[in-house]
């Protein structure tokens, strides 16, 4: 039987949760039964398969067994965030009425629904990460883009003209729920593995500004700059009714949007951001990454804050130089080792607060608060060093605040309960009637001892023995010895083998005034809790602020002890164009190898637009020029940078087209993938661009690799004059240079020794006068047999080469000896074709093509 069976077949418990499933059809629901939440039917099967736990039934309902499983309340953190990770929703139905006053079934009703980016619980986000919940909104063409993190309450939005910028927003920004409208389900699949559709209506414009309206408390957006921005306001208007329908009706934290302009941030498409391996490397893991190498900050708000600076670098020069400043300023005048210690002893206040405002803070949330507060005062002494514009403001921000610091020192017990469920968080002298109540409740010794004393000296029974159990409350004890001494006026309540136990009218009276002060008690400390609750609303926006300071100290401290530790050096931003850095350094592969990495200068600027790398494989090319993208991204983060010195002008983006593999699950083949790649690039990049790109034309035939790089690096050089470092093995793309002014060639130097090669890592001028192929795989470990035949015929095609070249030039001497000679260069590349295919490859090919054009052009 499912759950759609008429109800009338149902007990009243049963019918009461199949009105509430009908409610999240596709939602887990999780029904609290005493110290259980269960599932039932098809829920229950997928929770037993999912969470690996028993499946078993009820009883019957309607005739038929009840499947059923559950898991215990108080570990239930757990489960969810198996759920969660799984991308599975969960509705959490709580037990609202009181048993003890209910007639039929306790009173239930769903108080959250537990979606992957709507979490704000510490158990199950990732400290050190942001967990977004985005939507997208597409129009003609126009697409809105927002962003909420509401375990902090940051709420952004953009507008964007490309879908493919959108792609890259999304790759950016790693939402853990995307949010589309139904209509725009061809785009679904697309966009994210985490997109859900919602109904059209959220993404409506008027809708939409009502409730940021309503939100924000105000009559229009305009103070939000939102007013050119209807897209993006349709996008922001989704999220913040989502978070509404997943039961946070009131959000007091979410107080601001952010409208982001494309112009605010340096532009890393998706390729780019996991070819230069920010957070995430090549292999899939974390590991040698940007962000693993950069973040030691000492709290979890500073290290989301540094990775929203790496992934989101930005191009104001005048911002980059304020946290440039701070970072000097940290390194010059204080004291990094106190402040990393005091910022690690405050918690993560940013969720804290959240928590806080969403009205589910735990008793341990506000003894992580108070402690916070309580450390403010070292923190503004350690700061005290602070001269720039961005640590001083920083530290205004750090109060005190002595309203809500005395509220908690005050209220809450040092060391409280986890939950308030059943007491143990408010000091009982924070509130008389409290006092009172607690002490009646908590306090029965004494009265005990008192009573069991005068008891003893009223009927002489010196055994005698007052005690309290949970299942008989207070009592007499007498030994059955001394049964006959009992005075007339206790009466009995059991008896034992050895003992009779009774109770008298005082005692009675007394258990009654103990029992039904215990539930006033907790009832009143439960009050109190909310009252703290309440009390801390007013001042959330000033500790929000506070909390996102300490978060900005904490990564400018971060900055401070890597260009220290990692003898980094303060980039200069300026308005002329180019780059140009000396000694430059791959950050994450000089932190993780032995030997001393070798340093290179790069130069770019009106004189030199591109510079064509040629070398061999594993000769550095491509970490050179990694190294000199990740440079350019840590200066616009703020950050000091591996070189000895770097000038860094306007930077609008950076693309990288570096390594080749299959999009197996996108059906691309590798050719497939570096064209569209490439694509990307020449349809976007501008003069300002810096452009990286290694061994384009691989995935194809010699000819039309080689045809295809000539063509785009013409593109770059001519057309788009992009800042362009270009690595190939094809040698004639080095002849670009001698047609060119701004292309310059240079080379990563190599020597023979023996038959092995050894790698210098220099950058030299000029082009590389060969491959080294065979001398690269030797080092790889191809077997001697595959290497001397691969050698022979090296040789044979050179020969070869030289016979061709000979013959075509004695025919073409003949030829003007016999005035034949070719008219035009069309005539020449003819004969060119009538070679033999088979003997020629495609560098030999061109070679032998502009020997054939210098003879033409000298004899004519």
């Amino acid at each position: 039987m499912t759950a759609s069976t008429a109800q009338t077949q149902h007990t009243p418990m049963m019918q009461q949760y199949l009105r509430i499933k009908a409610d999240y059809p596709d939602t887990l629901v999780l029904y609290r039964m005493g110290d259980f939440y269960e599932v039932f039917y098809r829920d229950a099967e997928l929770a037993a398969r999912l969470l690996d736990i028993t499946l078993t039934q009820r009883g019957k309902s309607g005739g038929e067994p009840i499947p059923m499983a559950g898991v215990p309340f108080h570990s239930v953190d757990q489960y969810l965030a198996k759920l969660v990770k799984l991308g599975r929703s969960v509705a959490i139905a709580e037990q609202i009425g009181d048993p003890a006053t209910s007639k039929g079934p306790v009173e239930r009703k769903v108080v959250r629904v537990v979606t992957p980016g709507t979490l704000v619980e510490d158990s199950l986000l990732d400290e050190r990460r942001d967990n977004i919940l985005a939507s997208v909104y597409e129009n003609n063409g126009h697409y809105g883009i927002a962003t909420l993190e509401l375990s902090l309450g940051h709420f952004k939005a953009q507008q964007l003209d490309d879908f493919d910028q959108v792609l890259s927003e999304l790759k950016r920004l790693q939402p853990a729920e995307l949010l589309i409208a139904e209509t725009t389900s061809a785009l679904l699949c697309e966009l994210s593995n985490t997109a859900k559709s919602v109904p059209n209506w959220y993404f409506d414009y008027d809708v939409a500004q009502e409730a940021l309206c309503k939100q924000f408390d105000t009559k229009d957006l305009v103070a939000f700059g939102c007013q050119d921005f209807p897209f993006a306001v349709s996008a922001a208007g989704a999220l913040l009714q989502y978070a509404k329908d997943m039961q946070y009706d009131a959000m007091p934290h979410i107080n601001d949007i952010g409208i982001t302009q494309k112009s605010d941030h340096l532009i890393i498409d998706a390729a780019s951001r996991q070819n230069l391996e920010i957070e995430v490397n090549l292999s899939g893991g974390r590991e040698f990454t940007l962000i693993s190498l950069m973040d030691k900050c000492a709290n979890p708000m500073g290290a989301r804050l540094l990775r929203r600076w790496l992934h989101g670098p930005i191009t104001d020069q005048s911002k980059i130089e304020q946290r440039q400043q701070a970072v000097a300023n940290v390194i010059d005048d204080i004291d990094t080792y106190e402040l990393a210690k005091l910022l690690r002893s405050c918690g993560d206040v940013e969720r804290i607060l959240t928590r806080i405002a969403l009205q589910n803070a735990r008793p341990r949330d506000l003894v992580r608060l108070r402690q916070a507060l309580q450390c403010l005062p070292a923190l503004n002494n350690t700061l005290a060093g602070s001269k720039t514009t961005l640590l001083t403001q920083a530290t205004d921000n750090l109060g005190p605040f002595p309203r809500a610091q005395q509220l908690l020192e005050d209220a809450i017990l040092d060391e409280p309960a986890s939950v308030i469920r059943d007491g143990g968080v408010i000091r009982p002298e924070f509130d008389a009637e409290f006092h009172e109540l607690h002490t009646l409740s908590k306090n029965t010794g004494e009265f005990l001892i008192q009573l069991e004393q005068r008891e003893r000296e009223s009927t002489g029974i010196s055994t005698l023995k007052v005690k309290y159990n949970r299942v008989h409350g207070f009592y007499i004890e007498v030994s059955k010895a001394q049964g006959e001494s009992v005075p007339e006026h206790y009466i009995r309540r059991q008896t034992l083998k050895n003992a009779e136990r009774y109770i008298t009218e005082e005692l009675k009276d007394y258990e009654d005034k103990v029992l039904s002060a215990r539930e006033k008690s907790l009832a009143r400390e439960k009050q109190l809790y909310q009252n703290v609750i309440d009390d801390l609303q007013p001042q959330l926006q000033q500790l929000q602020a506070m909390a996102q300071s300490m978060a900005m100290i904490d990564v400018i401290a971060n900055f401070a002890e890597r260009a220290v530790t990692l003898n980094f050096t303060r980039p200069s931003m300026t308005q002329k164009a180019g780059i140009n850095i000396s000694e430059g350094r791959h950050p994450v592969v000089e932190a993780n190898q032995s030997a001393p990495f070798i340093a290179n200068d790069l130069v770019l600027n009106e004189s030199t637009r591109m510079q064509v790398i040629t070398g061999p494989n594993m000769g550095g090319k491509s970490t050179y020029m990694r190294q000199n993208a990740l440079i350019t991204l840590l200066a616009h983060t703020g950050s000091y940078v591996p070189a000895k010195q770097a000038q860094i002008g306007p930077i609008d983006r950076i693309f990288t087209r570096i390594g080749a593999a299959d999009d197996l699950a996108g059906g691309r083949s590798t050719f497939m993938v570096e064209m569209t790649e490439m694509a990307n690039i020449l349809r976007n990049a501008s003069p300002q661009s810096l452009v990286l790109v290694d061994e384009i034309g691989r995935g194809t035939s010699t000819y039309d690799g080689l045809s295809l790089a000539w063509a785009c690096a013409i593109d770059l050089a001519k057309r788009l004059k992009a800042y362009s470092l270009f690595a190939t093995h094809y040698f004639e793309i080095t002849e670009l240079a001698d047609q060119l002014d701004d292309v310059n060639n240079v080379h990563l130097d190599a020597v023979e020794h023996g038959q092995n090669i050894v790698f210098m890592y220099h950058v030299k001028t000029g082009p590389a006068n060969q491959s080294y192929g065979i001398q690269v795989a030797r080092l790889a470990g191809i077997p001697d047999q595959v290497l001397s035949a691969a050698s022979s015929k090296l040789s044979e095609l050179e020969l070869e080469q030289s016979s061709a070249v000979n013959q075509v030039s004695n025919q073409i001497s003949l030829d003007f000896a016999t005035h034949a000679a070719p008219q035009s260069e069309n005539e020449v590349i003819k004969r060119l074709t009538a070679l033999d295919p088979d003997s020629l490859n495609a560098r030999e090919a061109l070679d032998l093509m502009y020997e054939l054009k210098e003879i033409a052009l000298n004899k004519t």
